[in-house]
């Protein structure tokens, strides 16, 4: 029998808790390690997991041994984890973003291919089954809105924090579209709305985000050769035409299923499993793309 593989999740916040942790919990094949500074989680979901290695260091993790990492931590603490995860070798699964900015992006993809060790971005949406097969459909026109009821915020953070959702998956289903032109608004320091658009190839892209839409929503239309396909949430598909088709997620589909958490946590784990790299190449060009967004709404380069 295959030894379980042991794999740290780093930090313990929302999307560690609602995203990764009902899907990775009730895994056989793997030991699950926690590391938190924050010993009152790091006690409770321990002993909710059953999970008996438990730490508030880093370096104690790596101690132990690992063979794959996942990381949660707060933005701001992610150049400091995956740099001393990639100059330990152990292979890294890390939520979107790299970092915050393009430049320390690029120095740890750099890190990541010069070491030859994994590197994956936590972009769910490449693993969502309706995304996926939307982008089997292969038609021209990409539509995508995700907008917030009341988050008008700082564009740096809401560019790399929330609109890289929406970069990367223009990216994923329209592939050789990269020219790119920038649109948005800001008022009182705060981006209001953001759109992009990208075209070449035949094909053209938009994606929109308005923090203060009055609604938390998530929209994606593709459309041509006579078809269109309009995606609700992840959940809802319609098949538009003179009568419209519509599939609803299955009673039994689980949400981390549903939104590709289940798909994204697979792919990284066999990868580990069969000793296989994994690039960050390509999620490179996603922060590259969001930095061009931010420089495009007046924001500072880093």
């Amino acid at each position: 029998m295959t030894a379980p593989l042991r794999v740290a999740m780093i930090g313990l916040g929302d999307i560690a808790r609602k995203a990764y942790l009902p899907v990775l919990g009730p895994r056989r094949d793997i030991e699950l390690t926690f590391v938190t500074r924050n010993t009152e989680i790091l006690a409770e979901l321990g002993a909710a997991w059953r999970i008996e290695r438990l730490h508030t260091e880093l370096d104690a993790a790596l101690a132990e041994g690992l063979d794959g990492a996942l990381v949660h931590a707060a933005t701001a603490a992610h150049p400091d984890i995956v740099r001393r995860l990639l100059e330990a070798g152990v292979p890294t699964l890390v939520d979107k973003p790299i970092a915050d900015n393009a430049a320390d992006s690029e120095a740890l993809v750099d890190l990541a291919e010069t070491r030859g060790v994994s590197l994956m971005v936590g972009f769910n949406r490449r693993f969502a089954p309706v995304y996926q097969d939307a982008a089997g459909l292969d038609l021209p026109l990409v539509v995508m809105q995700k907008n917030r009821a009341d988050q008008a915020d700082e564009t740096r953070r809401v560019v790399f924090d929330d609109f890289i959702h929406v970069v990367d998956t223009l990216r994923f289903l329209a592939p050789g579209a990269t020219d790119a032109r920038v649109h948005g608004r800001i008022e009182g320091g705060l981006l209001r709305h953001v759109a992009l658009s990208l075209s070449g190839e035949g094909r053209d892209a938009l994606g929109i985000m308005n923090r203060v839409s009055g609604a938390n929503e998530e929209t994606l239309e593709v459309s041509g050769a006579g078809a269109k396909r309009r995606i609700v949430d992840m959940a809802q598909v319609i098949d538009q035409s003179a009568q419209d088709h519509l599939t609803r997620r299955g009673d039994w589909t689980s949400v981390g299923r549903q939104r590709g958490f289940e798909g994204l946590c697979e792919h990284f784990l066999a990868a580990v499993r069969d000793g296989r790299r994994l690039s960050a190449l390509d999620a490179l060009e996603t922060h590259r793309l969001c930095e061009t967004v931010v420089t495009a709404l007046g924001g500072q380069r880093l």
